[in-house]
């Protein structure tokens, strides 16, 4: 009798397919209650974790022993990662050598977003021939997916070159063509993304051997995408469309649907309210360990949950929790995460104020802290909106010149990050300042040639075009130093050659010589291009602004010139009461009556206050009499009638 139970699980183990998983594990735990045989253990095992009975599985290996659990390693580190014991599932699988374990390592090294292990694992097994039939397509979309979380994470660099672009074979299926438009997002190109994401859906929905329910199921996370991408490209009627077509409690994934919840939000194209936007944020469930968001998903939900609250004016609030937040982290860094976190907390102490008068509110927070690299990118950025450049260089400068006499090597991987070089580029161009864009450009490609190049590719590609613009032979001499750099990293790199080639084209003729076949002709070059009509044309000559300020200005005076000036319409309440139609007003209306020219005073007064005036009047003469003694002299008035003899009186 004791056999039977064995018996009876051998032989159901031995079947073709084994769909009732519940049935093998009745049979197994008969099995072990009758004999405790090895096989029976691990036959319960593998049937808990086809049921999705993790912990059970767990625990079942426990009671197992030492025995169970060397011969259950892959099942044990299964059941680790699907609980979310991902330290312990990594220390079972990472080093092995059993193609399982492998895929487990990979799977848990996605989930722990250790992206770039998860990359290098996928490539070994893909070279590997594996004996699972389908094995070759799964790693192809894990592969995919792994670049795409490469890619979100910032570390795109880390990704080949060659799977940057999507395949012909991605096309194929819509898992790939899903994991290839997240990538293409990741980057920013959104067209290529939205093309992408339809092709992924079509080719879902066109899959007979899916019902209805499952294509609905597979359908729901690339609508989700759809909106991102439409909201992303500003077009937020349609991404309200695709809105509507998703229905947020029947997306399977928790993390996806709180995704959707979030991304719907963010498509509205009115927000009246936003105190029930912020109801509606805080409505979405709870995640579980096992179902958390990958890190920069996390980073989002924040951010967008701060941008709630000030806009529900919990200033006070955003200012103290985000920089609680803010001083966990080392400071300078060019982390995204804490420095959004510093433009919130700008926002918040700016309490809705703009240009001017959210600086001075913001600026005494710089004082607090200098290092703060978002918090110094949000005053510049209010310093460039108000036409102030001077001040937001002067901040720029003073900034770099405190990390330059910091002695850590962080703080001067932050000095020339290249983003920061780039701003500093961009405000002397606005400035009309040229000279310290190459100064700035060659410190930064001196300090990066020295580490990795992988991250800093375009800045060395911009310092060394800044060089060719030199004529000394030093400048040229580095310029020629850092593309060949970028050339041993990427020899394919059509700018390194170019740019090799221009910097030793006047000095080194024979260490060119072997790669001018690989640039561009000149014949090609000038195709389409009529010389002769070019030196017709002569050179032209661009005024400078002033002149051009002044053109404009005598332009607009010639222009109102030659324009007939408007008759005004005056109100009949401001006309004279003697005014006639077409009759030609007096022009010294305006002036008071003796003013006048036609003032004529009446009375002989008046006509001898009238000549004593010297409009019209006789100027009086006057004459200086000496007074007897050397007392002094006095000045007499001599009129004109003075000169003649008084009228005599005549005799009465």
């Amino acid at each position: 009798m004791a056999s039977k139970p064995a018996e009876s699980l051998t032989a159901l183990l031995r079947s073709s397919t084994i769909e009732d998983h519940e049935e093998v594990l009745k049979a197994a735990n008969a099995a072990i209650k009758a004999t405790k045989s090895p096989e029976a253990f691990h036959s319960r095992v593998v049937a808990l974790l086809k049921l999705d009975r993790f912990d059970d599985a767990l625990r079942a290996l426990d009671e197992g022993g030492d025995k169970l659990a060397e011969r259950c390693v892959l099942e044990k580190a299964y059941a680790l990662y699907k609980t979310g014991k991902l330290e312990e599932a990594e220390k079972l699988a990472k080093g092995s050598e059993r193609r399982g374990l492998k895929h487990v390592a990979a799977q848990v090294a996605y989930r722990a977003e250790k992206f770039e292990d998860a990359a290098i694992i996928y490539k070994e097994l893909s070279v590997e021939t594996g004996p699972i039939e389908g094995e070759e397509n799964d790693l192809r979309i894990n592969s995919s997916a792994t670049d795409a979380q490469l890619e979100w994470q910032g570390n795109g660099d880390k990704v080949e070159a060659s799977r940057k672009d999507a395949k012909r074979e991605d096309l194929e299926a819509f898992e790939t063509s899903y994991n290839a438009a997240c990538s293409f997002i990741a980057r920013g190109d959104l067209s290529k993304g939205a093309f992408l994401l339809k092709r992924a859906r079509d080719l879902c929905e066109a899959l007979d051997e899916l019902t209805d329910e499952e294509k609905r199921t597979e359908v729901l996370p690339i609508l989700v995408q759809q909106a991102y991408v439409l909201t992303k490209s500003g077009n937020l009627e349609g991404a309200e469309a695709i809105q509507k077509q998703i229905t947020v409690t029947d997306v399977p994934e928790p993390p996806t649907r709180v995704i959707a919840q979030n991304n719907a939000l963010a498509a509205l194209t009115t927000n009246e309210n936003p105190y029930m936007s912020q109801r509606i944020f805080e409505s979405v469930p709870r995640l579980s360990h096992t179902e958390k968001l990958f890190g920069y998903q996390a980073n989002i939900l924040k951010w967008n949950r701060y941008a709630i609250d000030l806009q529900s004016k919990k200033y006070d609030g955003v200012a103290h929790s985000t920089v609680a937040t803010i001083s966990k982290y080392p400071s300078p860094t060019i982390s995204p995460f804490p420095n959004t976190l510093s433009v919130l907390n700008a926002a918040a102490h700016a309490s809705g104020d703009t240009g001017k008068a959210s600086l001075k509110n913001i600026l005494p927070q710089l004082e607090k802290r200098p290092n703060d690299v978002g918090l110094l990118l949000t005053i510049i950025q209010l310093y460039v909106l108000t036409n102030n450049i001077g001040p937001a260089v002067t901040l720029l400068e003073t900034f770099f010149k405190r990390l330059e006499e910091s002695t850590s090597p962080s703080d001067l991987d932050v000095r020339y990050a290249p983003g920061l070089i780039a701003l500093a580029v961009s405000l002397y161009r606005l400035s009309g300042r040229k000279a310290p864009i190459k100064t700035e450009l060659g410190k930064a490609a001196s300090h990066w040639r020295r580490k990795s190049l992988a991250s800093s590719k375009s800045l060395l590609q911009a310092a060394g075009i800044s060089l060719l613009g030199s004529s000394e032979h030093e400048d040229l001499t580095a310029a020629g130093e850092i593309f060949s750099n970028l050339r041993e990293q990427d020899p394919s790199d059509r700018v390194a050659i170019a740019g090799f080639v221009a910097s030793y084209a006047s000095s080194d003729y024979k260490k060119i010589s072997q790669d001018l076949d690989k640039v561009t002709p000149v014949d090609r070059l000038i195709t389409g291009i009529d010389a002769e009509a070019l030196e017709e044309a002569g050179v032209p000559s661009l005024p400078t602004p002033a002149a051009a300020v002044a053109t404009k200005k005598r332009a607009a005076d010639s222009e109102e010139k030659e324009k007939p000036a408007k008759k005004r319409r005056i109100p009949k309440s401001r006309m004279p009461k003697d005014f006639e139609e077409g009759k030609k007003l007096d022009p010294e209306r305006w002036l008071p009556l003796r003013d006048r020219s036609s003032y004529r005073p009446k009375g002989k007064k008046g006509k001898k206050k009238a000549l004593d005036m010297t409009q019209g009047g006789v100027v009086k003469e006057e004459e200086s009499l000496e007074l007897a003694g050397g007392a002094g002299t006095v000045k007499v008035e001599k009129s004109g009638a003075a000169s003649k003899a008084k009228k005599k009186k005549g005799k009465k």
